[in-house]
């Protein structure tokens, strides 16, 4: 196993987060924000700090790469490059979707063995980020920028059950209201739920190149956007 530094700066929350052996070690998240700017330095300099003062040398840090806002994957990805180049380790890159999915699978024993997931991230009015995944994480269908209407995600809610959450997921429920939608509330994307996903990276040397790694943002919006345009968070 490893020490990873994770950093999560996709939403208004501002996370930031240790782990050692598949343990988290340390732990610091800002949910009043967005203050990504003011915070990030921050609490990545008190992880570290951490970590020192226990003699754990850093082995990785893993990043969540997006989607999400504009200015905070800029910010997180400007701290873990900085990082990575400083202490010369390398950066992991984890799916933001994916990240939102693992609480979901580690403390909510009511989601059905058939069930599919889809974590949102909110976009402006009835718009989100979403991907559709199954219980092992397995893309059902890719990341997209969806307009949320009252047919939206019908071909998998007609197959059982469908689980929504995520901040964009709070403006769907007067909407979607098939008798196969589950919302489960509170769940946010945070540091000290990478770890089950950057140490499995870490272990098959699934490393992000560091000089030209960027945000989903970046990287792959400009395809969405031609299809269904949205503005930035």
């Amino acid at each position: 196993m490893a020490c990873i530094l994770h950093i999560e700066t996709s939403t208004k929350v501002c996370s930031v987060a240790v782990s050692q052996d598949g343990v988290c070690i340390y732990d610091q998240a800002d949910k009043e924000g967005p203050n990504h700017a003011t915070l990030c330095g921050v609490y990545v300099e008190e992880a570290l700090s951490f970590a020192e003062s226990h003699a754990i040398p850093l082995d990785a840090v893993a990043i969540s790469e997006g989607p999400g806002s504009y200015t905070g994957l800029r910010i997180g990805y400007s701290m873990a490059k900085g990082v990575c180049y400083g202490r010369n380790v390398p950066l992991i890159a984890l799916p933001t979707l994916e990240v939102l999915c693992v609480p979901v699978l580690l403390y909510h024993e009511e989601v059905e063995d058939n069930a599919l997931l889809v974590p949102m991230i909110d976009a402006r009015r009835m718009e989100v980020y979403a991907a559709v995944y199954d219980r092992a994480l397995k893309p059902v269908r890719p990341v997209q920028a969806d307009v949320v209407d009252g047919d939206a995600y019908r071909e998998y809610l007609d197959r059982g059950p469908v689980y929504f959450f995520g901040d964009g997921s709070e403006k769907t429920k007067t909407v979607i209201r098939h008798p196969n939608a589950r919302f489960i509330d509170g769940i946010n994307p945070l540091g000290k739920y990478m770890f089950p996903l950057a140490e499995r990276k870490f272990l098959r040397d699934e490393f992000a190149d560091v000089a030209y790694s960027e945000p989903f943002y970046l990287k792959e919006f400009v395809a969405i956007k031609s299809k269904n345009p949205l503005t930035s968070l």
